[in-house]
């Protein structure tokens, strides 16, 4: 019997379109490493804050980032970035950081940073032993891994996102992020060409993601 092929999932989509709640679910039904590459932007942009750089001080940005050491640590299926050693906390969520991580996220030298570290989450999946990963965000099925085995873009009624977000008890400038992250030149958020578009704004979580699971099913039979 031939060895079960190691797959990786791509999920792009605006804030609150269900990304996340799917990408956790599809981790747990196929063995995945779950990646969320939106909290490596927030802890990057807490972690500048705190130094008191600037999104528009490029050259002091070019100076700081390289000397920031980035590692990864798995917790249950959920690969956890460390900054020096140091893992996220609740400061990511924070209002302070919603108004700020966009602004940064569109700096090239930050991405650069960060465009190596997502990719290599293919090493640390396949040497945790998992099956593949799931990774997502806002750019990966057109830049981190353009070449995925699966590639979903999640999207919805701003309307609905907004009320997600309410309901979750979080505050998040939804339509201004969705404007500047769709209209950075580097990397900008959009459906990729060939990617599979699913409008998540009058289906149910579980809807959303038996659509995903029956075609990943296809070449990877849930664990």
């Amino acid at each position: 019997m031939s060895a079960s092929p190691f797959i990786i999932v791509a999920i792009d989509g605006g804030a609150a379109s269900g990304k996340s709640s799917s990408a956790k679910i599809l981790a747990e039904r196929f063995n995945l490493l779950h990646v969320d590459t939106g909290s490596f932007y927030r802890h990057l942009t807490a972690e500048l804050l705190a130094r008191m750089v600037p999104p528009g001080e490029l050259a002091t940005l070019q100076a700081v980032l390289p000397t920031l050491q980035l590692s990864t640590h798995v917790e249950g299926r959920s690969a956890r970035m460390l900054v020096d050693g140091r893992p996220a906390g609740d400061e990511i969520r924070s209002g302070e950081v919603n108004a700020h991580v966009s602004h940064y996220s569109a700096v090239p030298v930050v991405r650069h940073t960060l465009l190596a570290y997502q990719r290599n989450q293919v090493d640390v999946a396949r040497a945790h032993h998992f099956r593949g990963l799931v990774m997502e965000g806002r750019d990966i099925g057109s830049v981190i891994f353009p070449a995925a085995d699966f590639r979903f873009f999640l999207h919805a009624d701003p309307a609905e996102r907004a009320k997600r977000r309410s309901a979750e008890g979080r505050q998040d400038s939804i339509a201004e992020r969705d404007r500047l992250d769709s209209s950075r030149k580097t990397s900008p958020l959009t459906c990729p060409e060939g990617a599979i578009d699913i409008d998540s704004t009058h289906l149910t979580l579980e809807q959303v993601v038996g659509h995903m699971a029956d075609l990943i099913a296809v070449k990877l039979p849930p664990a």
